[in-house]
């Protein structure tokens, strides 16, 4: 990234609350980018395809870092440093992802497709240091969360098939469920892409740019209240997937 380039930047109608970050989005479209896992080609296909849509905000659910190998022993595809810097210039809102602490906080791990410390400079850990755990929106449609897993954990899952105990014994679940707000929760983890309605809060899961998970991206219509996903190359998008947000949950069979 250029030296002279600010890593990353706050508008001004943000502010930060503990881990969180609020901002204010009106009753417009809001572009949602699913976990990233290096993949800047995709990235920048969904960021150009949402410039297009008149969206008031892009967020994006994390897994900055560590991505698919190539297959041919070249390590990891994608470039983690085109990624931090799309994000910054296409003022996306991000949340820090489970890969994302890890790389911060575990230097020497050792599994296929984990982004080195030693291969990026000392801006990627600077850009991903940064990014909180949770971020809070309000939107004339109610108060939305932005988070990696479940809430402040990054490593709970919400899945299109969960039923049962699987949900009463999914405690950062529950702690929303409980709380009951805010209305609408932007999550990612699983790769799955999914809209859920639990105990009056409506759960969106974008999906992910990884290119061996069926890379997608979302965009939430708040006006119209419907949630139209497309599958994503880097040669576009495909036609949308019309799910409203106060219909059958989506997809409707349980299949991931």
């Amino acid at each position: 990234m250029p030296p002279d380039r600010p890593l990353f930047h706050r508008r001004a109608d943000q502010r930060r609350t503990g881990s969180a970050l609020t901002a204010r989005v009106g009753a417009g479209r809001i572009g949602l980018i699913g976990d990233i896992h290096a993949e800047d080609r995709l990235l920048a296909a969904a960021l150009a395809f949402l410039a297009g849509q008149g969206v008031e905000a892009i967020l994006c659910t994390g897994d900055v870092v560590d991505g698919a190998e190539d297959g041919a022993g070249n390590g990891v595809v994608g470039d983690v440093e085109r990624c931090c810097r799309l994000l910054v210039e296409g003022g996306v809102e991000v949340v820090r992802g489970n890969h994302d602490r890890w790389f911060l906080t575990q230097p020497l791990r050792d599994f296929p497709g984990v982004t080195q410390a030693r291969d990026v400079s000392p801006r990627v850990p600077e850009y991903l240091s940064a990014l909180p755990a949770t971020r809070l929106l309000s939107t004339a449609a109610g108060p939305l969360l932005l988070c990696h897993g479940v809430g402040d954990d990054d490593m709970a899952t919400l899945k299109p098939y969960d039923v049962g105990y699987a949900l009463e014994a999914n405690e950062p679940l529950q702690r929303l469920l409980r709380a009951g707000e805010p209305g609408l929760v932007v999550c990612g983890h699983t790769h799955l892409r999914m809209v859920r309605r639990l105990g009056g809060i409506v759960f969106i899961n974008p999906g992910t740019l990884r290119r061996d998970h069926e890379p997608a991206v979302a965009l939430l219509d708040l006006a119209a209240g419907v949630l139209l996903l497309h599958e994503l190359s880097v040669e576009g998008v495909g036609a949308a997937v019309r799910v409203p947000l106060d219909g059958a949950d989506w997809p409707g069979d349980g299949a991931g």
